[in-house]
């Protein structure tokens, strides 16, 4: 096991894992996503102590655990939720509602169903949610149908929720729309008129439908729920506003676009009560749009040395070791910096949180074999060792010389042997 220093402090026995065997590198593997989805440094805590040691359960009776009726309960459930006609049936049910009919719920079915189509996709959810609340439903019934002739007056902006439309050019070339495109106005109040004839290639095709004022009022009007941050007069990061509950007690803003620099930025800064897991979802997906992890890192230490973000920055470090020590683990120079960093938590007399680095780090590393081949017994072994049965934990790689034939071979200060 890997672990960092301090470790006089953990009380481990010689044999912590008795019940674990070797696993050959070849069917080891490492998962991206996290182990918990949001963790805070209590969760991190209980977490990993419970991952300290291993519980031996054999020779204990097996016993069934759940009753056949609630197996069958659980089995009808996913059949319910598994099921898209059922689905789909409760969205058109919304849909068929007139506009002013439209429940809370009614309006949220339809924001769940809309935003997974692409004509949706580059929209915030605030914007998706009035659209959804003012969208009209209308159906085709018969293929061939002309919905919009050449040089028609356009009044509305329609998206296709089922069925396939093709648009005849004047030109003569021809393109098919399936579920999820758009067609017919832009977010304009000015007189648009159609190119093209559009008609229906299958039977029963739906459509919703958003009226020129309605569709032309709300994209043109987002800028209330926006919020944008400026810096040497270039937009870095944009934020929506976001309300979750109607007696509006929980609402904030949320981080909807920005650039890499000001992200990264943002994990040291107050997060909305409505966007609590920002650190999380960052950790997650910050290999989208960075290159190294040390651009992430390199900040960290920066800030470490200004007293006020201290605890802020330790706890950006300990939930990216507890949901991704992969991160670590298979990179020396992101291991340089936990190294570095954990230097510093001594330094600052940050015992507590040291403590739990410690543990994160040993709850999460990986067993592996390292090969060290010496050309004869007297030959140096480049690495030093510490613990044992008279120190009353296991034996530890104190040291490892940077260069070495052993630092080449994969051993690291912190591995247990």
């Amino acid at each position: 096991l890997q672990l960092p220093a301090d470790l006089t402090k953990m009380h481990l026995t010689d044999n912590p894992h008795p019940q674990v065997t070797h696993v050959p590198s070849s069917q080891s593997g490492c998962s991206i996503a996290s182990d918990s989805g949001s963790s805070s440094l209590s969760d991190i805590y209980q977490a990993t102590e419970s991952e300290m040691g291993d519980v031996d359960l054999t020779g204990l009776p097996e016993a069934p655990v759940d009753s056949e009726d609630e197996e069958e309960e659980e089995d009808e459930d996913i059949d319910r939720t598994s099921d898209p006609l059922l689905g789909r049936d409760v969205v058109r049910e919304c849909l068929e509602k007139e506009p002013a009919d439209k429940t809370d719920d009614d309006i949220e079915q339809l924001l769940e169903f809309m935003h997974q189509l692409p004509a949706f996709a580059n929209m915030t959810m605030s914007v998706r949610r009035e659209l959804c609340s003012v969208m009209i439903f209308e159906v085709v019934e018969q293929a061939g149908a002309i919905i919009l002739e050449d040089g028609q007056e356009l009044d509305s902006w329609y998206v296709i929720l089922n069925g396939t439309v093709e648009i005849s050019y004047p030109d003569g070339k021809s393109e098919s729309l399936c579920m999820g495109n758009s067609f017919g106005i832009t977010p304009s109040l000015d007189k648009q008129y159609m190119n093209g004839v559009v008609r229906t290639k299958v039977d029963d095709c739906q459509f919703v439908c958003i009226a020129q004022q309605d569709y032309w009022r709300i994209l043109n009007h987002v800028e209330k729920n926006t919020h944008k941050v400026e810096e040497e007069g270039e937009i870095v990061m944009v934020k929506e506003h976001r309300e979750l509950d109607r007696s509006g007690t929980r609402k904030g803003h949320i981080v909807i676009k920005a650039t890499p620099e000001r992200l990264i930025m943002h994990l040291i800064e107050e997060h909305s009560i409505v966007d609590p897991t920002y650190i999380e979802d960052f950790l997650l997906t910050y290999r989208t749009f960075l290159t190294s992890p040390l651009e992430v890192g390199n900040k960290l230490l920066e800030w470490f040395k200004v007293d006020s973000l201290r605890d802020k920055v330790t706890r950006v470090v300990l939930l990216w070791v507890n949901n991704h020590f992969n991160d670590f683990e298979g990179d020396p120079a992101m291991t340089r910096f936990l190294e570095e960093f954990e230097k510093n938590l001594e330094n600052t007399k940050m015992k507590g949180h040291l403590r739990l680095l410690n543990i994160a780090c040993a709850a999460k590393a990986k067993w592996r074999q390292i090969t060290l081949q010496k050309p004869s017994r007297d030959s140096p072994l480049f690495f030093s060792l510490l613990g044992g049965s008279d120190k009353g934990f296991g034996i530890f790689v104190e040291t490892v010389e940077a260069g070495s034939k052993a630092a080449e071979a994969g051993l690291k200060r912190g591995d247990q042997v």
